[in-house]
């Protein structure tokens, strides 16, 4: 469910850790940190409340006027940024260095021209080696400033060499950019609407890379550069549903992480989600053993605790290794034994509302469906689906909105709820008309689905076979496959034929693959 606004300086309190407390009271005892008691009163009234109540707040601060609380609370949210910033400088890189920026503005204000010299030297070696280009250029543009200004007894060759340090990472940056916009816009077409649907998507996802991806990336290219150009072609394998290429893709990103394990710290968010991509990309292709192996691979690097100090580090995490946990079940079939972690999932889908985005959550909901569903608990699986149809945004994976109504429709014939199955099938198939997504496997569904009650007992398993037929020759043109990653609709057929329940069906054809 989308998440309700909140006031921003209660929603950062009530997200800080004990210790980070603890440092904000020692920082706003500094000299000139904030307005005395009256800050701290505000600070401890937020803190005490479950939910963002003006009127109590103004009750448990006599000292305070409802005129003043706007201000205050925008002072309050400043020296709190400020207390965080200066609590979380060890962990990020970045910070540590614009600090040292800092430090030689102020050496230069004071007139100390070669202490700022040697603080931007360091602090330009620091970037580089971190992989941070844009801030060695901003350390490269103030040393142009003071040598351009200042008789600094530098080397004779100084001009030229900043001359060249400032072109070369510019050069760099610029690739940079233009990779990570392409791999940016690449998958804002994924999440508007999932895989390529047909021939006509293919060609404008394929006109779009070609024109905007080079064919390779340099020996000299930088860490980003390499890595923005394996992220855009994962995206755009797994548009175009070429699972072996994205594989191998997706490895070439975890790989590079390997190779510069430093940057597994300080860039752990980029470093989990090429894991999970990599897990996503060996899903669709089933290769069992292997999404067990890196899934092991992320559970050890999220089982170190230094590695979670942050709650950004944290959502994540949860995202993809509940993800990832609940795609094994897929894997093996286990669609009962699956059900053990929908409790404990739900729970942190609350916890972590404030970090998620609505996209993940409708793909929660969207793998708890399944679960249900390949557990014979269709009503169940129909609630769940229903927190994905009942939503208004449809710009947002158009695929999983559309999928989620024909997964629907299955389990309103499975549930046996036949009074209202053909109102649904003509919802649908309007819903799907007005999307532009109406493909072959959900033609032959709605055909058979508003048939299904004209045909006697004797008859269904005839009608099942003859609509697995269909289905096997639609699975055989790779754009009209796509419907299929969603749910295996064609084991659920088998499943009807054979009387026996569908994850049986696929775990006998899990148990050939290993």
């Amino acid at each position: 469910m989308p998440n309700k606004p909140t006031d921003p300086v209660f929603q950062l309190i009530k997200s800080l850790t004990r210790s980070e407390k603890r440092h904000f009271r020692l920082f706003t005892d500094r000299p000139g940190a904030g307005e005395g008691l009256k800050f701290l009163q505000l600070f401890d009234a937020l803190d005490a409340l479950d939910g963002y109540d003006e009127d109590r707040i103004v009750a448990q601060v006599p000292a305070l006027k409802r005129a003043q609380l706007a201000n205050l609370k925008a002072n309050l949210y400043k020296q709190l940024l400020s207390s965080l910033r200066v609590y979380h400088a060890g962990q990020n890189p970045d910070i540590q260095l614009h600090e040292q920026l800092d430090y030689a503005r102020v050496l230069y204000n004071k007139g100390f021209y070669q202490q700022s010299l040697r603080m931007l030297e360091k602090t330009k070696l620091a970037a580089q080696q971190a992989e941070l280009p844009h801030v060695a250029l901003l350390a490269i543009d103030f040393e142009k400033l003071i040598e351009s200004q200042y008789i600094t007894r530098s080397l004779k060759d100084r001009a030229e060499t900043l001359a060249t340090e400032a072109l070369d990472t510019v050069t760099h940056l610029a690739r940079m950019h233009e990779l990570s916009n392409t791999s940016l816009r690449l998958y804002g077409f994924y999440l508007k609407a999932g895989h390529a649907r047909n021939q006509a998507d293919h060609e404008r996802i394929t006109a779009f890379f070609q024109a905007n991806m080079p064919a390779t990336v340099g020996p000299d290219s930088t860490f980003f550069e390499k890595l923005y150009f394996y992220q855009a072609h994962v995206w755009y394998h797994t548009l175009n549903q070429d699972f072996r290429a994205c594989y191998r893709y997706a490895q070439k990103w975890v790989d590079l992480f390997e190779g510069s394990p430093h940057l597994k710290d300080t860039q752990a968010m980029l470093y989990i989600k090429g894991l999970h991509n990599l897990l996503a990309t060996l899903f669709n292709l089933m290769y069992y053993s292997k999404f067990m192996e890196i899934l092991q691979q992320l559970e050890d690097f999220a089982a170190n605790q230094t590695r979670r100090a942050s709650p950004n580090t944290e959502a994540l995490l949860f995202q993809y290794i509940y993800t990832n946990r609940i795609n094994a079940y897929f894997l093996e079939a286990r669609f009962t034994e699956g059900l053990a972690i929908v409790p404990e999932l739900l729970e942190n889908l609350v916890l972590y509302r404030s970090q998620l985005d609505l996209h993940r959550t409708l793909v929660f909901y969207y793998k708890i469906a399944s679960l249900y569903f390949g557990s014979g608990q269709f009503r169940k699986a129909i609630e769940y689906l229903n927190l994905i149809i009942d939503q208004k945004d449809l710009s947002l994976r158009e695929d999983l909105q559309c999928f989620a109504r024909i997964l629907n429709l299955v389990a309103h014939y499975e549930a046996g709820d036949d009074a209202s199955l053909e109102y649904q099938v003509r919802s649908v198939y309007h819903f799907l008309g007005k999307m532009d997504d109406q493909q072959p496997m959900q033609v032959e569904i709605f055909r058979f689905l508003r048939r299904v009650g004209n045909f006697a007992p004797s008859q269904l398993k005839d009608e099942f076979i003859n609509l697995k037929d269909k289905l096997v020759a639609i699975y055989a043109n790779p754009y009209d496959r796509r419907p299929f990653l969603y749910f295996d609709l064609i084991s659920w057929l088998e499943s009807k034929i054979t009387g026996v329940p569908v994850q049986d069906v696929m775990r006998r054809k899990f148990l050939k693959l290993r």
